[in-house]
């Protein structure tokens, strides 16, 4: 059973540039995905400016991103992250708050995802207020769709040292306050997870008397540890067999949109072809359908040094692969490029969360 596959661009660091979004997710189309939502951490009009309106010219550019998706019949949505808006929502912040809701509207969303990850969670009756936002989204958007992202949206206790001490019984509470049409997004038992099995979806989906939506951190690399490295292979422990347990799948691409094709590529093929998967070879065969052949076999060839050395580590062989890559005119080896001369690699990557 392949399930509802999507994109959620929700990374740190540069975003996608406009031109490069719309060739991807054309392609994306083809292989298979159904939505994109767009959420980047750097686009501080969706994060701790939310009550601040975007700059028309942004604005203009998401309208004519929403119309390209529409034309691919891609189903088109944002991100908001309003930023701890639950610490006071009432009279003014409750009417920014429909007013940035309405604004995204009029750019054509079909979907609208409210985000309450990476932020200070530590209140009591925190499942409650998140909820009576998530309520006050579907009220006054016309998107046909609404998700929404917990704060604790991972079983990993990292989110506790980072965030504070997640409330008791915080996924059960969401469960039963959020309309039943609501999707929760949900990464699984890390924040970058190894492995989704059917166990853990189906007691998640208890918990939130749903079915979870699949926030996938692979191929991901932001961050200061990540972005040193290069996300190529083809996805593993993500079984055919969690189909039946989850309402859609998207995966968090790399900072790459070119390359980030090739593992998302897999992703299709492993629901596509179930018990037979076999993620090298799904990879060569992504590699080869979306680089050609000469680039692919030069990705497998230093996959070693892209996804497992990475960008610390090559020392004198970042020149040896600079000049590989400069000799192939393709827009992912001109991503390769990018990332060997240091300029896709992220610091700090909490301050504009």
């Amino acid at each position: 059973m392949t399930p509802e596959l999507g994109v959620i661009e929700g990374y740190f660091g540069r975003p996608w540039r406009h031109d490069d979004r719309r060739r991807v997710l054309t392609r994306l189309r083809e292989l298979g995905f159904s939505f994109f939502h767009h959420a980047p951490k750097a686009d501080a009009f969706l994060r701790r400016r939310w009550r601040e309106p975007h700059p028309e010219s942004v604005l203009a550019e998401l309208a004519e991103l929403s119309e390209h998706c529409r034309g691919l019949g891609l189903r088109f949505g944002v991100g908001l992250s309003p930023y701890e808006l639950y610490r006071d929502f009432s009279g003014p912040a409750l009417a920014a708050f429909i007013a940035k809701v309405r604004s995204l509207d009029a750019i054509g969303i079909d979907e609208l995802a409210i985000l309450f990850d990476d932020t200070r969670g530590d209140v009591p009756d925190l499942a409650a207020r998140e909820a009576e936002i998530v309520d006050a989204a579907m009220a006054n958007t016309r998107a046909g769709r609404v998700l929404m992202c917990p704060t604790y949206y991972s079983d990993d206790r990292m989110l506790d040292t980072v965030f504070g001490q997640r409330p008791a019984g915080y996924l059960d509470e969401l469960g039963r306050r959020l309309d039943p049409r609501v999707g929760v997004y949900w990464t699984g038992e890390e924040i970058c997870t190894r492995e989704f099995g059917p166990a853990h979806l189906a007691r998640v989906g208890e918990q939130l008397q749903r079915q979870p939506t699949l926030w996938d951190n692979y191929p991901v690399n932001d961050g200061p540890r990540m972005s040193r490295f290069l996300h190529l292979r083809g996805f593993t422990g993500r079984p055919s067999t969690i189909g039946p347990h989850i309402a859609a799948h998207a995966i968090n691409p790399a900072l790459q949109p070119f390359l980030s094709l090739i593992p998302a590529a897999t992703l299709a093929a492993s629901y596509r072809e179930a018990g037979g998967y076999a993620y090298m070879q799904a990879f060569r065969e992504a590699a080869r359908a979306e680089a050609g052949e000469e680039l692919a076999a030069m990705l497998e060839v230093d996959l070693h040094a892209l996804q497992d050395r990475g960008f610390d580590q090559l020392g004198d062989d970042r020149t040896r692969l600079r000049a590989r890559y400069a000799a192939i005119d393709h827009p992912m080896a001109a991503e390769v490029l990018r990332w060997l001369d240091g300029a896709d690699t992220v610091d700090g990557w909490l301050e504009d969360a």
